[in-house]
């Protein structure tokens, strides 16, 4: 089964794709880890990347449909993958279209994660984690059990991200809707989207994608 995940930053693309890694042996296809793997592996196309980013430069499309493609060759993903954050834009669709024709290779499913974006807002600006072990909390869903001690490993040492304030969560949402969300119409003609509630719980979504990949 070969799917993409798509919904805007903190919409759970990636808790979701984790679990789907765990319970079906799917791979994630995350492209800034590809990147950075094909940079360390110094392959052609790697090489190419590092040159582009050492110039300060974006990579371009080509370059990663090429580190995509030479990904898609190895044996671990034939039993299906999740492609998280590619394509972003039509134009790499188009691209991701023929780049899997090429290799025989069906899209089964674009699975929508639908959010609340004032919601959304508040759900990112109020994330924060335990500096020691990386254990997630929230100002509002999970506070820890002792006011200001992990839960888990017990620590005081807490941190948020940077980026992580509603001034820059509304500005990654309306880069989505501008550059990313233009794909979804890309691919209802091929009946392949589905859309999934992304405000339920983590559980819950689960849920709800796994009966779309078992044609419920």
């Amino acid at each position: 089964m070969n799917i993409i995940l798509i919904g805007p930053p903190g919409a759970g693309k990636g808790t979701q794709a984790s679990k789907l890694e765990d319970e079906r042996g799917m791979i994630q296809l995350s492209t800034g880890d590809m990147l950075r793997a094909a940079v360390a592996a110094e392959t052609e196309v790697g090489l190419k990347a590092k040159a582009v980013m050492e110039r300060g430069e974006l990579v371009s499309d080509e370059i990663v449909t090429g580190i995509l493609s030479d990904r898609l060759d190895e044996d671990d993903v034939q039993d299906g993958f999740i492609l998280d954050g590619y394509p972003r834009t039509p134009a790499q669709a188009h691209a991701l279209d023929a780049l899997l024709a090429e290799k025989g290779m069906p899209l089964d499913y674009v699975i929508e994660l639908v959010v609340d974006e004032a919601a959304l807002v508040e759900r990112i600006t109020g994330r924060f984690t335990c500096a020691d072990c990386g254990e997630g909390f929230h100002d509002t869903f999970k506070r820890p059990k002792v006011e200001g001690v992990c839960d888990v490993c017990g620590s005081k040492n807490f941190k948020r991200r940077a980026d992580d304030n509603a001034e820059t969560v509304k500005q990654r949402l309306e880069e989505y809707r501008k550059k990313t969300a233009p794909i979804i119409p890309h691919y209802e003609p091929q009946g392949i989207v589905r859309r999934v509630d992304g405000m339920a719980s983590i559980e819950v979504v689960s849920d709800a994608i796994e009966a779309i990949l078992d044609g419920e």
